[in-house]
């Protein structure tokens, strides 16, 4: 079965159709179905998932899912979290969301560096589908003082995973997948899409 994934970011599709693999679900990107990014206006990580999966499944007529999701520290009260993509401004990317988030711990010693990437992610059958399948998943660190690691994407080089010490960057992308927030996530989004779909 196909779904519209409501999202551009080639790395996301990449990691989706990864975690569907033996699923019978394969995600497209929006962008070749004629779907242009919708305005989040959503005060959560769900509400921003679903105004984006409706739009995705009213475009396209096809099921839609959608993933909001952001890095929320807990010296910075949250931030950059709702706003994690655009933290260094519209044209931001990356590396400038990085420095910004270094600059702003800067004397934030390790023990209050701690820090969480959530996950929401929502699943339509349609755009008017009343009862939209959620699933959330959150995976807990800390963030280091410089980038390490090449793989990955976002703030994965300066979000250490405690349990491997290793940065989302340097992860295996296989053990990424299993422990990160989307993979939390999808993991019961799988185990509720046989009867979801059907």
């Amino acid at each position: 079965m196909k779904i519209v994934l409501a999202s551009n970011n080639a790395g996301k599709l990449t990691e989706f159709n990864r975690l569907l693999e033996g699923s019978g679900v394969q995600a497209v990107a929006q962008a070749g179905l004629g779907v242009t990014d919708i305005e989040e206006t959503g005060l959560t990580f769900v509400e921003n998932a679903l105004l984006k999966a409706r739009n995705a499944a009213r475009v396209t007529g096809l099921p839609a899912l959608a993933d909001d999701s952001g890095l929320c520290v807990d010296a910075l009260d949250g931030a950059p979290g709702l706003y994690s993509s655009r933290y260094a401004g519209p044209e931001g990317d990356a590396g400038r969301n990085i420095a910004k988030l270094l600059e702003a711990l800067h004397d934030v010693p390790d023990d209050r560096r701690t820090a969480r990437f959530c996950c929401a992610l929502v699943l339509l059958r349609h755009a008017e589908d009343p009862q939209p399948l959620i699933a959330e998943g959150s995976w807990e660190g800390r963030i280091l003082h410089a980038p390490r690691g090449a793989g990955g994407f976002g703030y994965d080089p300066v979000f250490l995973d405690p349990e491997n010490n290793l940065s989302a960057a340097e992860l295996n992308p296989a053990i990424k997948n299993r422990i990160s927030h989307r993979g939390r996530a999808l993991e019961l989004l799988r185990q509720r899409l046989p009867g979801f779909l059907s």
